[in-house]
């Protein structure tokens, strides 16, 4: 039931993507802002941890004892660590890191242009939903700023070869909450059961979190909102004004014909009797 939601709202959003021709741009500006300030938190605190901590549990920092923690570590693939030559080569091809971290980049690069490209169009959605995109778009861009630049940027104290596109992602929020055993395909070992993350990726998951469970609601507010509009006094009057002026328009240059009309019929009227007269005082 709710894929079947989900999928008729995407299809609404694919609707309204074609439909909305022109957008004003103060209507998304704000919408920008937002994700404008995730991407400069998350890059300010990314950058502060990247330069004054060590990496590892030696340079880690407890903030609530081991529950919560600050722990550098910069990850090369995508959430949760996986990375793409990792998931190709457990299916029997043959990837190197290098090609995969590339495609990744990339593929977040097109990603986030999407992602950017369907805020500006919502952003007259009437309900929060354009609020909780700009939460991922700007998630999304932190994220592919460190893969895109980080490789170039701190070429000089990476412990990896950089690159433009061969950066990785700044993560320190830790939540010590448990290990899960992972299987072979996986690369074996122990994960953790709170991947350690950053400000993007808590925007993202909070984004993409309450869109999966709100979505229905935040399309009937759209919906319900539109409705009301058209059932205003302004958009049920606003046909009838044009034929009302064309009407008063109308009235002044009937006016003068009728002016006419009663200033030139005594005129005719009195030429016959102006004809008789003159022909009773003619001469015999």
């Amino acid at each position: 039931m709710r894929r079947r939601q989900l999928l008729r709202n995407l299809t609404k959003i694919r609707t309204g993507l074609l439909a909305d021709k022109n957008i004003p741009l103060k209507d998304a500006r704000k919408f920008f802002l937002i994700a404008g300030a995730v991407v400069l938190l998350d890059q300010i605190v990314k950058v502060v941890v990247k330069l004054n901590m060590q990496m590892g549990v030696a340079g880690q920092i407890r903030v609530l004892g081991d529950f919560f923690k600050i722990h550098f570590i910069e990850n090369p693939g995508a959430a949760f660590g996986l990375t793409i030559s990792k998931l190709v080569n457990t299916v029997g091809l043959d990837m190197s890191e290098s090609t995969g971290k590339l495609i990744l980049s990339i593929f977040s690069l097109l990603a986030v242009i999407a992602i950017g490209y369907v805020l500006y169009r919502i952003s007259t959605h009437k309900s929060p939903l354009p609020y909780y995109v700009a939460l991922i778009f700007g998630g999304a861009l932190g994220n592919i700023i460190d893969r895109t630049f980080y490789g170039v940027f701190f070429s000089d104290m990476n412990y990896y070869d950089g690159g433009l596109f061969f950066g990785r992602v700044v993560d320190m929020f830790y939540l010590d909450i448990g290990d899960l055993p992972l299987p072979e395909f996986m690369g074996g070992g122990t994960y953790h059961l709170w991947p350690i993350f950053n400000i993007a990726d808590a925007a993202i998951s909070i984004g993409i979190v309450v869109l999966l469970i709100f979505q229905g609601r935040f399309f009937k507010m759209d919906e319900k909102a539109r409705e009301a509009e058209k059932n205003t006094p302004e958009a049920t009057a606003s046909p009838e004004t044009p034929k009302e002026e064309s009407g008063a328009d109308e009235r002044p240059s009937e006016a003068p014909s009728a002016e006419k009309t009663e200033t030139v019929s005594p005129l005719e009227s009195t030429s016959p009797t102006e004809e008789v007269e003159d022909e009773s005082n003619a001469p015999a």
